[in-house]
C-alpha cells in the first residue's frame, strides 16, 4: 500500500517535473521569440531613422535645388533688365543722332530756301529799280531804241505756277500788246509778275539772262507748261482708282478726260 503510494506520487512529481520542463522550454522558447522580436523592432526602429534622415536629406537637396534655381531666375532677370537698358539707351542715342541730323538739314534748307529768295528778291528788286528808272526817263529823252517804251496803261498780271501758264502767256501778250512793251520790257515786266513756286524758276537762270524773254518764257514753259501737264495727267491716269461713292461711269468719263488731256500735244 505504502509502496502504490509512493510510486504514484513519485510519479506525479515526474508529471509535474515534465510540467515544469515544459512550460521553462516554453517560456525560454518565448523569451527568444519576444527577444528576436525586440531586435528586429529595433532594427525597424533604425532602419525608420535610416529613412527619415534620407528623408530630411532630401528634403534639404530639393530646398538647395529651388534657391538655386530661384538664384539663376534672378540672375537672368537681371541680364533681362540690363540688356532692355542697354538697348532703350542705344535708341535713344540714334534717335538724338537722328534728331539732331533732321534739324541740322532743316537748318541747311532753311537756309538754302532764305538764301534763294533773297537772292530772286535782289533780282527783281534790281529789275523793279531798272524798269522804274525807265519810267522816269522823259519819252523825247536820247535812248538807245531798244529801250524807249510807252508807260502802262493795262494793270499788269501776277503769276504764282497755280493756275494755267498758257492762259497767262496768253493774258500777258495781250496786256504786252495794250502797252506797247518791247522785248526788254516785256522781260522786266514778266520778271516782276511771278510769285511762289513760278518766282522760284528765276534761281536757275543766270543774272545775265534775267532779261532775255525767250530765256525766262522757255523757262516757265518747261515747268508749267503742256508738256508739264502732260506728263502730270499720265501720272494721274495711272494712280486713278475708284473711291467710295463714285460710281463707274464717272470713273470711265475721268479716265477718258485724263486720256484726251495726256495725249495732248
Amino acid at each position: 500500500m505504502v509502496n502504490t503510494r509512493s510510486q504514484t506520487k513519485m510519479a506525479d512529481n515526474a508529471d509535474l517535473l515534465a510540467l515544469l520542463a515544459e512550460m521553462k522550454k516554453s517560456m525560454e522558447k518565448g523569451q527568444e521569440e519576444m527577444k528576436k522580436g525586440q531586435e528586429e523592432m529595433k532594427k525597424g526602429q533604425e532602419e525608420m531613422k535610416k529613412g527619415q534622415g534620407e528623408i530630411k536629406k532630401g528634403q534639404e537637396k530639393m530646398n538647395n535645388g529651388q534657391e538655386e534655381m530661384k538664384n539663376q531666375i534672378q540672375g537672368v532677370k537681371a541680364k533681362i533688365e540690363e540688356v532692355r537698358n542697354e538697348v532703350q539707351r542705344k535708341i535713344e542715342e540714334i534717335e538724338g543722332k537722328v534728331q539732331r541730323k533732321i534739324e541740322e538739314v532743316e537748318d541747311k534748307v532753311q537756309v538754302k530756301m532764305e538764301e534763294g529768295e533773297e537772292k530772286v528778291q535782289v533780282r527783281i528788286g534790281d529789275l523793279e529799280k531798272r524798269l522804274s528808272e525807265l519810267e522816269d526817263r522823259p519819252i523825247n529823252s536820247p535812248a538807245n531804241t531798244d529801250l524807249t517804251y510807252s508807260r502802262p496803261t493795262v494793270k499788269s498780271l501776277t503769276f504764282d505756277g497755280q493756275t494755267s501758264w498758257t492762259v497767262f502767256k496768253t493774258q500777258f501778250d495781250v496786256v504786252s500788246s495794250a502797252n506797247g512793251w518791247n522785248n526788254f520790257v516785256k522781260a522786266s515786266q514778266l520778271v516782276t509778275s511771278l510769285r511762289g513756286s513760278a518766282a522760284e524758276v528765276l534761281q536757275g537762270i543766270p543774272s545775265d539772262k534775267l532779261t532775255d524773254l525767250t530765256t525766262i518764257e522757255n523757262a516757265l514753259e518747261a515747268r508749267f507748261g503742256n508738256s508739264h501737264l502732260t506728263q502730270f495727267y499720265r501720272t494721274e491716269l495711272k494712280t486713278r482708282r475708284q473711291k467710295p461713292g463714285v460710281s463707274l461711269q464717272v470713273l470711265a468719263a475721268d479716265e477718258e478726260r485724263l486720256m484726251s488731256l495726256a495725249d495732248a500735244e
